[in-house]
């Protein structure tokens, strides 16, 4: 069972009761024949995270994004990679066995599992245009940063050729370990690039959530111009809440997505926030937003 889908489930449910009703509402969805497909400006390539819509068949989802100008389906599953397909775009993050959330690449004895499954699930990533697989540093229990970090490198020394061989990039999720995740070890930008820095390898990024970053550490632009290098992938989420991006939290979006434009990052945007109303309503405002 992959953890990181059960948690996020957890916390749609618990964050918000996961009123899959009209109120808060899994809207429908337009079919694809209706939709005008809205033509983007292209600074910024946009995608989704899949869990935050459980309640809307992936298919659903998938055309009503391509519908909207988005490039790609975060977050899926080997199984559902070629799903997006039909509707013309692709899953921008794969789930290939990147270890788990709390057990991941910190603890060397992860790292035949993780790696068996990379020389498993990268290939067919390659085959069904995946660019980005996601993976995880686990967390602490005890080990310090620097035992967590020399553990980290050591696995993705394992890993890097596979992904340099396949043109798939492994992206080490950075997460908070003050709300969301207690005692994660990627809980910081530094600790994450000494770690992919060490590794020297194009085909081993960051997925830099800029939820979790604003939580731990804010100076959102600045740290994106310093380490735009290091950076294979951006999530999205309103603080506080994990919301829609909008008026009512701190992150001030068309700022933070004119700076990774401006960076020439040619990689994706994800949004990862959990609806509180209309959901679909609410993506289209968050794309409409990003799209600088």
């Amino acid at each position: 069972m992959n953890t990181r889908r059960v948690l996020r489930r957890d916390v749609l449910k618990a964050g918000i009761a996961l009123a899959i009703t009209p109120a808060i509402g899994f809207a429908e969805v337009p079919p694809a024949g209706n939709m005008d497909k809205v033509a983007r400006k292209g600074r910024i390539h946009q995608a989704v995270c899949r869990w935050c819509y459980q309640g809307i068949a992936l298919d659903d989802l998938c055309a009503y994004s391509a519908g909207i100008g988005l490039k790609g389906i975060d977050l899926l599953r080997p199984e559902e990679w070629s799903i997006p397909q039909k509707y013309g775009i692709i899953c921008t993050m794969g789930d290939a066995g990147g270890g788990e959330i709390p057990n991941g690449l910190n603890r060397e004895e992860n790292h035949a599992t993780i790696e068996a499954a990379f020389r498993k699930n990268i290939p067919l990533a390659a085959k069904m245009g995946v660019p980005n697989v996601i993976a995880f540093s686990g967390n602490r229990n005890g080990m310090s940063d620097e035992e967590g970090a020399r553990n980290t490198v050591t696995g993705l020394m394992r890993l890097k050729k596979i992904a340099q061989d396949y043109g798939v990039t492994i992206n080490l999720e950075l997460l908070n370990s003050r709300k969301d995740h207690h005692d994660y070890m990627a809980d910081h930008t530094a600790w994450g690039v000494s770690v992919v820095k060490e590794v020297d390898s194009p085909n081993v990024k960051l997925l830099y959530d800029i939820y979790h970053m604003q939580i731990m550490e804010g100076d959102l632009i600045q740290t994106i111009r310093d380490n735009i290098r290091w950076l294979g992938h951006f999530h999205t989420g309103g603080v506080p809440g994990r919301h829609e991006l909008n008026d009512q939290q701190e992150i001030h979006w068309v700022g933070v997505m004119n700076a990774i434009a401006t960076l020439d990052f040619k990689g994706y945007v994800a949004h990862e926030f959990i609806p509180t109303g209309d959901s679909l309503a609410s993506l289209r405002q968050a794309v409409d937003l990003c799209d600088v």
